[in-house]
């Protein structure tokens, strides 16, 4: 399956291209990149930029999408499923546990549904750590037109499989972990770095 990495995002939270910046000696989105690139259901890894950062991101060495849309991660899925059916992640999700994005995906070809998306107890979605159908793009093309840009309310209205996260391994959690903010990337150098 491919892997669409969602790097098109401005850092408002964060104050800046959080992806180049270094964490261990390499920029944030190489740490997300070659964690993704263990996992053993993964084909090919894709970046989905924006028209403002393609170049920069061609600099790593993989194929680059533009997302033209520039709308949030809806626009950055849509974009992605040109290609087919893919796995998702975000660029600054530098923890992602290969297992689990095997497992996901292994669910997702079993399900024959639109999406596999990992959900909490709470009902909260991660659904930039999860797996799309080509006819997903479909549904996300309506709903773009409408002007309605929310992912989550996309998925919810769809025929997913849901992954109930407090039912994994509690080691996989650690995969859905985001860098937000400056803090969050203190907390990442501490911890892991």
């Amino acid at each position: 399956m491919i892997a669409a990495v969602l790097a098109g995002g401005t850092g408002r939270r964060f104050g800046g291209d959080k992806l180049l910046v270094e964490v261990g000696g390499k920029p944030l989105l190489l740490h997300t990149l070659e964690r993704l690139g263990l996992a053993r259901r993964v084909d090919e890894i894709v970046l989905v930029a924006s028209p403002h950062n393609a170049d920069r991101l061609r600099t790593f060495g993989f194929r680059v999408l533009v997302d033209e849309l520039m709308i949030g991660p809806i626009g950055g899925v849509y974009t992605a499923l040109e290609l087919g059916d893919v796995f998702v992640v975000a660029g600054d999700m530098p923890l992602l546990v290969p297992e689990f994005i095997d497992y996901i995906i292994d669910r997702f070809n079993e399900s024959g549904r639109e999406a596999c998306v990992p959900r909490w107890g709470n009902g909260y979605l991660e659904p930039l750590h999860a797996a799309y159908s080509t006819p997903f793009r479909e549904s996300l093309w309506g709903r773009i037109k409408a002007g309605n840009y929310a992912l989550n309310l996309a998925i919810r209205e769809s025929d997913v499989c849901y992954i109930e996260t407090e039912k994994l391994p509690g080691s996989w959690r650690e995969s859905l972990f985001n860098v937000n903010t400056r803090e969050d990337l203190e907390r990442l150098s501490r911890i892991v770095f």
